[in-house]
């Protein structure tokens, strides 16, 4: 009996827990007709009152999915931010919606008007629908990949991140691209992928366009490019998807064994104003005022002793009271500092008053307490 009620209760909450996807007939005056939406919201969006980056992926009909069960994934691990996933159905439809001029690569006729649909009606109605952040990412693959640059061509791009799978690249998208991002003056995230196994065609002006893109000189430009062996151009986005989210969101990731050895423990700088940085971006990038988490605060410690700069254990100290005020942390952190730079008084009665705070990141009351009374010990305090 009990393990019915257990797996019955595990469902309940399963329930609440899982991404929610939404398919709704959006209605176009651009487009002359409607066009089937296919939209996840993120867990508990319903019990939250975040407001959430936006993935659009064109091609839905088949990309959606990858697309959003990989956003669903990494969010749940908190190695990319909580986000919606729009999805736009391009099926039997995908010639008419990225049509563009012979002349001049440039959308006209139905492209003109699916161009208009995205950023006139379907971005709006989403914004006004639900709770949104300004970051916007775009998804594009083969067609879509190459329809997707021309939001970048816009006075103020639509997009503040771009995901190009294969793109069947207009005749002039390359010059287009290589003079905009030259001038490019807000931080935009471009993610662009072949395959060996890709069209020959395809491939060859992939990489082309990779070289053109490597020789821009513009800090506001975060250009990713990547060729995979061996799979096919139809099964590239199950490849580059997780790549593409991990690269766009790699400062929203928690510090990793790579960025302590090869960044932090070679700042020759304070640590700690490396990590204060670090969250300060992604809020100006995401507009998501991220907790900084207790791995990176420990990934700054052992730095500190690592180096033996211990003068930087003062700001961490500060920097932890202000971000876990009820626990111990900032105590320990600051006891550390008045220890290992010659007040040790001072240490041992910040030692102590932590112990009534919360115990946190293995950090016990027993520990902090014992750190005191060595100090009493030595010292005949």
């Amino acid at each position: 009996m009990k393990r019915i009620l257990f797996l019955f209760v595990g469902l309940f909450i399963t329930s609440n827990l899982v991404a929610q996807t939404i398919y709704k007939e959006l209605n176009s005056e651009k487009l002359g007709e409607t066009r089937q939406i296919k939209i996840q919201l993120p867990r508990n969006y319903d019990t939250s009152d975040k407001k959430y980056p936006v993935i659009y992926v064109f091609d839905a009909d088949y990309l959606f999915e990858p697309v959003a069960g990989n956003v669903d994934y990494y969010a749940y691990w908190e190695d990319i931010p909580e986000a919606i996933v729009i999805g736009i159905n391009q099926y039997g439809l995908r010639e008419n919606d990225c049509y563009y001029s012979e002349q001049n690569s440039l959308p006209v006729e139905t492209g003109a008007e699916f161009f208009e649909f995205i950023s006139m009606e379907l971005v709006p109605f989403i914004n006004k629908t639900f709770r949104t952040e300004n970051f916007k990412v775009a998804v594009g693959h083969g067609m879509s990949a190459n329809f997707i640059n021309y939001y970048l061509l816009k006075g103020i791009p639509l997009f503040q991140s771009y995901i190009v799978l294969s793109p069947e690249l207009a005749p002039d998208m390359p010059k287009y691209l290589t003079e905009v991002m030259s001038r490019l003056e807000q931080k935009t995230f471009y993610y662009l992928a072949t395959t060996t196994n890709d069209t020959k065609g395809i491939q060859e002006q992939t990489e082309a366009l990779s070289k053109s893109l490597k020789a821009i000189d513009n800090n506001n430009v975060l250009k990713t490019f990547e060729t995979f062996e061996g799979v096919s151009h139809y099964t590239l986005p199950a490849h580059a998807i997780p790549k593409a989210l991990e690269s766009i969101f790699l400062v929203f990731q928690p510090i990793s064994k790579k960025e302590y050895k090869e960044t932090i423990l070679k700042l020759e700088g304070n640590p700690v104003d490396y990590l204060v940085e670090k969250y300060q971006m992604i809020d100006d990038l995401f507009g998501i005022q991220k907790p900084i988490l207790i791995n990176d605060f420990k990934a700054i410690e052992a730095a500190i002793k690592k180096n033996e700069n211990w003068d930087y254990f003062e700001d961490l100290g500060k920097l932890a009271r202000k971000e876990y005020p009820e626990t111990l942390l900032g105590n320990y952190y600051l006891g550390r500092f008045y220890e290992e730079t010659g007040s040790p008084k001072k240490a041992m009665k910040t030692y102590q008053s932590a112990y009534v705070l919360a115990e946190i990141a293995g950090i016990t009351k027993d520990q902090v307490l014992e750190l005191a009374e060595q100090i009493k010990a030595d010292f005949g305090y």
